[in-house]
């Protein structure tokens, strides 16, 4: 029997307390999409084939149990198709909700494990990006970036 060890490429484990990516998030329409973005590339995020998912976008109004899970299936999907955690995201709306709908939505994203960079109305995008895209862009940019040694 051989044994064999993984290890990350510098050959140190990886810090579990630095911040994760960041992923925008569109739920401004009746399913969400999920996209990140590196150096300002953009991707979108789909399920693997067997493991696809609808991430229903639930009512502006509905309860923090629904908002909590589309958040956990986006993060699931996003962690899934970037094989590494997943803390922050900018999510875009059809419109910008009332205070009572924001605490909602914050709570619903923090129980599933994202930290919400920003909420944004899609009409804040150029109508040529794509709302998931531009908000990958955004999370980009205000992601917390880990410390250097």
């Amino acid at each position: 029997m051989k044994l064999f060890q993984i290890e990350e490429p510098d050959g140190s484990p990886s810090d579990p307390d630095a911040p994760g990516a960041a992923v925008g998030i569109d739920a401004s329409g009746v399913l969400a999409e999920v996209a990140v973005a590196v150096g300002g590339n953009v991707a979108m995020l789909a399920d693997r084939e067997g493991f696809e998912r609808e991430l229903s976008v639930p009512a502006a109004d509905a309860p923090t149990a629904e908002w909590q899970t589309m958040f956990e299936g986006a993060k699931l999907r996003a962690e899934r198709g970037l094989a590494r955690p997943v803390t922050h995201a900018v999510v875009a709306l059809a419109a910008m909700p009332d205070r009572a709908a924001a605490l909602t939505l914050l709570q619903a994203a923090a129980a599933a494990g994202l930290d919400v960079l920003r909420v944004v109305p899609v009409d804040e995008f150029a109508q040529s990006d794509m709302p998931a895209e531009a908000a990958a862009v955004m999370a980009e940019d205000l992601a917390p970036r880990p410390e250097s040694p």
